[in-house]
């Protein structure tokens, strides 16, 4: 019986030769990455001992620019850090800095058929690049730095096999929205994304859906290697890499076939989007939103901000609606402004945030009031998630996003002003 990809990753990491779910592995750890939220408070000066630092990466990203004294001190405590330990790759505030799983992305830090740890939820975002990336407690991460090994209990894996091609304007997102709505929760268990479908995503649209496996309680989101990847990961390499694909006759809890061009706008519901997200034909409405926000380490890539502003290109945001643009990356910030797009964002009333996790995890930036309706593309919408519990927060696509601004209210993205610009451009 064969393995999935998760499960090969799994072995490799424990130098076993095979791995079934229910077995506890204890694995090499290949990147391990420390936030500035670790730094708070002083845990850190317990690591009297560092297995190897060049498998180490520190960034600050969960509270830049600092909101208060206390952040300001867990950024310096973290600059401390890296001093101490020799530490080279450390992305601070400044021109190379953003979310840690957009950094992870644009630098290709985590490599295929390797395991990577960092304290965030959504660190199975990595599994974009063939990679196997959980989040840890900062206890255990600390651990990882000493000793360099993880332990994971093996969960069984649902393979999601990709056919089609998404219509114009629908996005990655919808798809999760959809999924989430339909299968709930896989806590526990890895996803495994494949099928000729993914040849028509780019590693942007493909990333949303293994980011927001972290919302499903899943373990891994792991991406079968393709050209696309290969191609991309090749030049961005420091090490050698093994691609790993399932084995042929791999043992899945399931699989299931998606058909991407059946896919439409769909919304998740205030406070929880597992069995709580519906198409946006079936949204009650009308709902009016006070503020709009587009970013997160799942959707402030290349390809959401086109799509906002394409949407927006030419028009303005409605009178007391807040638009805020978070890219997930100044490298993505900087590519979006070379392209127009931040112009385009601008001009129709639009606020472009510094590359942090601020709005989304109501931290620095953009809090809601009581009662407030907000429309998010980021990743959790929770009671509190960004800012007073009596706030309701819906989730879509940033596409959605950019057109309920304009509308002040939540509206189907396909029959926005922008929209066909959209449908002949770049597709989220």
């Amino acid at each position: 019986m064969g393995m999935t990809i998760a499960e090969k990753i799994l072995a490799r990491g424990a130098q076993a030769d095979v791995v079934r779910p229910g077995d506890l592995v204890t694995v090499k750890v290949d990147t391990a990455i420390v936030l500035d939220m670790n730094f708070i408070p002083g845990m850190w000066d317990t690591v009297r001992k560092m297995h190897d630092p060049s498998r180490v990466i520190v960034i600050h990203d969960h509270l830049i620019p600092a909101r208060d004294v206390q952040a300001a001190e867990a950024m310096a405590r973290g600059r401390e850090f890296v001093e101490r330990w020799g530490i080279e790759r450390f992305h601070d505030v400044g021109g190379d800095q953003g979310i840690v799983h957009q950094v992870v992305a644009d630098r290709a830090y985590g490599l295929p058929g390797e395991i990577l740890v960092c304290c965030d939820s959504h660190t199975c975002s990595v599994g974009v690049l063939n990679c196997a990336g959980r989040g840890l407690g900062t206890p255990e991460l600390a651990y990882v730095l000493c000793k360099g090994t993880a332990w994971f209990k093996v969960g069984e894996t649902v393979r999601y096999e990709l056919h089609g091609e998404l219509p114009p304007v629908v996005a990655t997102k919808d798809v999760f929205l959809r999924i989430a709505g339909e299968y709930g929760s896989h806590e526990g268990m890895n996803l495994e994304y494949a099928g000729p479908g993914i040849a028509n995503l780019s590693l942007d649209a493909r990333r949303t859906l293994s980011t927001m496996a972290a919302e499903l309680s899943a373990e891994f989101a792991i991406w079968e290697p393709d050209d696309v990847l290969l191609d991309y990961v090749a030049p961005l390499a420091t090490r050698p890499y093994e691609p790993v694909w399932p084995d042929a006759g791999a043992d899945y809890r399931d699989v299931r076939r998606l058909d991407l061009a059946e896919m439409e706008p769909y919304i998740g519901l205030p406070d929880k989007v597992v069995h709580n997200a519906v198409p946006i034909t079936e949204l009650r409405g009308p709902v009016k939103v006070d503020q709009c926000f587009i970013g997160s380490c799942a959707n402030g890539t290349l390809d959401d901000i086109a799509s906002a502003a394409q949407i927006v290109h030419g028009q303005k945001v409605a009178p007391g609606v807040r638009l805020i643009v978070t890219p997930g990356s100044q490298q993505i910030y900087r590519e979006a402004m070379r392209l127009g797009y931040i112009q385009s964002l601008m001009d129709a009333g639009a606020v472009v945030t510094p590359s942090s996790c601020g709005a989304c995890g109501g931290l620095t930036m953009g809090l809601l009031a009581g009662n407030e309706t907000c429309i998010t593309s980021s990743t959790r919408n929770f009671k509190g998630r960004m800012g007073s519990r009596a706030a309701r927060i819906y989730m879509g696509s940033s596409a959605t996003v950019a057109a309920s601004a304009l509308a002040g209210e939540i509206v189907d993205p396909r029959t926005a002003g922008g929209a066909q610009a959209l449908a002949e451009g770049l597709r989220a």
